[in-house]
């Protein structure tokens, strides 16, 4: 069985666009503690694996084009930087509202992943920003992570920054 790494892409991987979605690689810029914390995850012998709401293509912002090829830029990126990248990328396009068992706070990508790549809950993480995050990785049965400022929340550790996580990160996986 495989140990994963899970990584919600916006305000994780990538600086967040406010009030908006990120529509082409113009627009997408790297977080630097991430690009840290994928090395790490790397030396450790994780799976790396996106795991994204994308609802601006269900609104018709974007098309599935425009975020693949996103996605397949991003990837070059970090092939070049480091010689690997995400090993899998999930996404739902689905509405808010749609009711959708692969929409975030639903557990419907991660298990999808879980079962393609023959996975171990047990020593699985998911870091994300959001409670939706936190509450799909507890529903597909994986220890979770969250940064930013929360003051109640369902996950297993939460960081107020990357860098306090980035500084956890060996002692929570062991």
């Amino acid at each position: 069985m495989n140990k994963c790494f899970f990584f919600d892409r916006d305000g994780i991987v990538n600086k967040r666009k406010v009030g908006g979605y990120i529509k082409s690689y113009e627009e997408f810029e790297f977080i630097p503690e991430f690009l840290e914390l994928f090395q790490k995850t790397e030396k450790l012998g994780f799976l790396k694996i996106i795991i994204t709401n994308q609802q601006g293509i269900g609104k018709g912002l974007m098309t599935f084009d425009e975020l693949n090829k996103v996605h397949n830029l991003m990837q070059f990126n970090l092939y070049q930087k480091f010689g690997f990248s995400f090993d899998d990328i999930y996404y739902s396009p689905d509405l808010a509202n749609s009711g959708s068992k692969t929409r975030k706070p639903e557990p419907g990508m991660i298990l999808e992943a879980i079962d393609k790549w023959n996975i171990d809950k047990e020593n699985s993480f998911f870091l994300g920003d959001s409670e939706s995050d936190a509450i799909a990785g507890e529903r597909a049965g994986i220890k979770t992570i969250l940064i930013g400022d929360f003051s109640e929340n369902k996950a297993n550790f939460v960081f107020s920054n990357y860098t306090k996580f980035i500084n956890s990160f060996e002692n929570i996986v062991k």
